[in-house]
């Protein structure tokens, strides 16, 4: 850790080698700041500390030319602004140039930062070059004397002006007299300036990179959200869930997760692979996404067997008259009441197809048996053949036992996650990304091994896939776009997800957090509508455990 220049003894401080020491070491931090405004602040600390300068400012170039107030810094006043200060600066930009597109050469800052040149005045107040009418208004209003001023712009590699590390009042260590900013004061900073452009440029070279992976990663989200309106939002809402369940967890103290813990980047690695978790969406069919109804395709073909009920009747009827023409002493309202019972009888059993057509919980034996002997009604087609009422295919379609989809069309919805690891493998991650493939393709894994693609016990799952699994889940319950159930209320859900945990589908550890910090209620307040939010019972819930009294978070 770098020493305060403030600590050395007198006898060395003012030693040009341990000063340059101290710019060597400079360098070095700021090469491994990670965050931006930590970046910015410290540049601008550490060029007052080896030049002794009372205060100083740190600008930024904007795109419109002008120079932004980022940190502001005063010893003397004890003023501290801007960074991570928490008292944002509320200083205009200064404009580069006036309104008819001129320079403002007069303002020190700008003029160093047009001119690329940097600007060492020994007394503000006797200065012809420049306007420091402000500077005066702020020293008559604090009592301040703005005197030295050491004014050095920062370029990037193609030289190009990024800021401006504005110093004020260097001060003398030992008799603390303000003075001049030497010539050595003057390249120490040029050549801390000329590091922290670096250091500024690889930061947004990184943030940049960062937003348009984070931009590219949400716009397949996106698309794959447009491609059915009936899942629009899931790959939005799902890393959201995830993040507040993760950070509950890693703020927990008691039982078997309390050791889990998260960094920044962890977090960040997590998140990805929640907005990712479904890339394999973009290869499955929106016939089989969007399904509605058990006899839905590109179309819902119900009706189609609509009309064919229809052409039946309408055959029924033709051939009554026929035998009435062909016998006279037939009674016509004999024939009338024979038409009605079997209109009646084909009008029973079109809706009873309808109803079997919109799918459900469970389809038992003798409703499919009864489609079969609908089935075996004839019609004759445009093309004058006779065929049966219903297809095989159409058969095979209404006697799905669950839901809409086909034993084929559920593994191609299945298929999805395989499609998701195998895309998610081939991109060549930062070593910080490194675990999104496996947190992602796990969140159709079961805990007892009984999931899909890889069959994978609790185990072998990370625990952020465990995450994953359950936000998936959760969201897809509490969903009210989808084509083949209505929305339904929260403690219902709740009460399927704690079935889950008993079903050891579900991590219950995971569980049990997940309701005692009531992640449930988090995320319904941001996301479901208010009549989605009932009340829930929680010695209802299945597989829930009260939290014990002693129980903390970090």
């Amino acid at each position: 850790m770098m020493q305060p220049l403030s600590t050395t003894p007198v006898e060395n401080i003012l030693d040009p080698l341990a000063r340059l020491k101290a710019l060597n070491a400079i360098g070095i931090a700021l090469s491994a700041e990670k965050n931006g405004t930590r970046l910015l602040e410290r540049i601008l600390k550490e060029a007052k500390r080896i030049t002794f300068a009372d205060g100083g400012t740190l600008y930024t170039r904007n795109e419109n030319n002008g120079l932004d107030f980022e940190i502001l810094l005063n010893n003397s006043l004890k003023v501290q602004k801007g960074g991570t200060s928490g008292d944002p600066i509320t200083f205009p930009p200064l404009p580069m140039y006036n309104e008819h597109g001129e320079p403002n050469l007069h303002t020190v800052a700008v003029c160093a930062a047009l001119r690329g040149q940097t600007i060492n005045i020994a007394d503000a107040y006797s200065n012809p070059d420049f306007d420091f009418s402000g500077t005066r208004a702020f020293d008559q209003k604090t009592g301040y004397r703005s005197k030295s001023f050491l004014t050095v712009p920062m370029k990037n590699n193609e030289d190009e002006v990024i800021g401006v590390l504005q110093l004020i009042n260097a001060i003398n260590p030992i008799s603390k007299d303000i003075q001049e900013f030497s010539q050595f004061d003057q390249e120490l900073v040029e050549s801390l300036a000329s590091q922290a452009a670096v250091a500024m440029v690889n930061q947004q070279l990184i943030e940049e990179q960062r937003k348009l992976f984070e931009s590219f990663i949400q716009l397949i989200a996106s698309a794959i959200d447009n491609k059915s309106p009936y899942t629009g939002g899931h790959c939005r809402r799902v890393p959201e869930l995830t993040m507040m369940l993760a950070d509950a967890v890693a703020n927990t103290e008691t039982g078997t997760l309390k050791h889990f813990q998260m960094t920044e980047e962890d977090r960040y690695e997590l998140y990805v692979a929640g907005w990712l978790h479904d890339c394999g969406k973009v290869t499955t069919p929106e016939y089989v996404v969007d399904k509605a109804t058990k006899l839905q395709t590109i179309f819902d073909r119900i009706h189609l067997i609509d009309a064919r009920f229809e052409v039946l009747k309408r055959d029924a009827e033709i051939k009554l008259l026929r035998d009435h023409i062909a016998n006279q002493t037939t009674d016509i309202s004999q024939l009338d009441k024979k038409l009605d019972e079997q209109k009646q009888q084909l009008n029973q059993e079109k809706t009873f197809i309808q109803q079997c057509n919109i799918g459900g919980e469970f389809m038992d034996d003798a409703h499919k048996n009864r489609v079969r002997q609908i089935a075996e009604h004839h019609w004759i087609n445009p093309d004058g053949q006779t065929q049966p009422l219903l297809t095989e295919e159409e058969i095979y379609n209404l006697m799905i036992s669950r839901g809409t989809l086909t034993t084929e069309e559920r593994q191609v919805i299945n298929n999805h996650i395989v499609a998701t690891i195998s895309m998610l493998e081939q991109l060549p991650y930062p070593k910080h990304l490194r675990r999104v493939p496996e947190f992602a393709g796990g969140h159709h894994e079961r805990m007892d091994g009984k999931g899909y693609p890889k069959g994978l016990t609790r185990e072998q799952m990370s625990i952020q896939a465990r995450i994953m699994g359950i936000a998936d889940i959760f969201e897809a319950l509490t969903a009210g776009d989808r084509p083949y159930k209505k929305a339904m209320p929260l403690s219902k859900a709740l009460t399927i997800l704690g079935n889950m945990k008993l079903d050891n589908h579900i991590d219950p550890d995971l569980f049990d957090i997940f309701m005692h910090n009531k992640i449930y209620m988090q995320y319904a307040e941001k996301f479901l509508p208010p009549e989605q939010i009932d009340t829930i019972d929680l010695n209802k819930i299945p597989g829930y455990v009260p939290q014990p009294e002693h129980s903390l978070t970090k």
